[in-house]
């Protein structure tokens, strides 16, 4: 069973490259166990960034926490080791199988439950959770003016769901990208909206309270570092082409356009 916060001591000069002053929890896992499971930007990073907001800190023990989108469950683990929460890992594109032998090798079987669902057929009844946790996930299936009161219904009243995901500074108009992004630009990219885009499409679903809609500062360095080491790193090439990718982007925009927005909202 791997050790996942013991830093490999082969792995110290990319530990010290990846250690984070914003990001104390994180700073604790092992970077080789998180470059292996990253499918995206740096999820830990991304969830320490939403957690104050979301008072991940103030849910009792043991309280029910959905994690929406969890790709290969390492979300879902750190919510479980550092919240003392129960999580339901939900996600389409890695089998339960794949997630629950990765969970027990971390350690957490008991608390962390893998389950294959898309986000349009959750198979959950009506307040189930505490709180719901999406992480880079979000913007592939909830940019529908319906789909908010589906999922908030999940929530108990005043539960809070909270997620982080990729995003631009300002909200682009017409039908072309920023000049300096064209040579760059994916066709996905246009689920990335700025922060009062979603403040307005949450608040006007009339399912939650907008407590939180925010950029994240400088987060395109924190992006454009960790494009670096998988690029480096990862031993899968999928994931090394799609950092060298997103890296040249990042890297061309400078935080003009690009980064990161975290939205909590708690049900009415």
């Amino acid at each position: 069973m791997p050790d996942i916060t013991t830093p490999r001591s082969s792995d110290d000069d990319l530990t010290r490259r990846l250690t984070h002053a914003r990001y104390p929890r994180s700073n604790h896992y092992d970077v080789r166990w998180v470059i292996e499971n990253q499918m995206g930007p740096n999820a830990l990073w991304l969830l320490e960034w939403l957690a104050p907001a979301l008072g991940l800190d103030a849910l009792r023990p043991c309280a029910r926490v959905l994690d929406l989108g969890c790709g290969r469950a390492m979300t879902s683990v750190f919510l479980a080791r550092e919240y003392d929460v129960q999580v339901t890992a939900a996600d389409l594109w890695v089998k339960p199988d794949e997630n629950a032998q990765r969970i027990a090798e971390a350690g957490f079987a008991d608390r962390v439950l893998p389950v294959h669902t898309e986000a349009h057929a959750l198979p959950f009844a009506e307040g189930s959770f505490d709180a719901i946790v999406s992480i880079d996930a979000y913007q592939y299936f909830g940019t529908n003016d319906l789909y908010l009161p589906t999922l908030t219904r999940l929530l108990k009243p005043g539960g809070r769901i909270g997620i982080v995901v990729p995003a631009v500074r300002e909200e682009i108009t017409g039908v072309e990208p920023p000049e300096h992004l064209k040579e760059y630009w994916e066709p996905d990219w246009w689920c990335f909206h700025s922060a009062e885009w979603w403040r307005r499409q949450w608040t006007r679903s009339g399912a939650v309270e907008v407590e939180t809609a925010d950029w994240q500062p400088d987060g395109w360095q924190d992006w454009l570092l960790w494009c670096d080491v998988v690029a480096e790193e990862s031993p899968e090439e999928f994931h090394r082409d799609m950092a060298r990718r997103v890296r040249e982007a990042v890297r061309a925009d400078q935080g003009r356009a690009l980064g990161f927005v975290r939205l909590v909202g708690r049900r009415k």
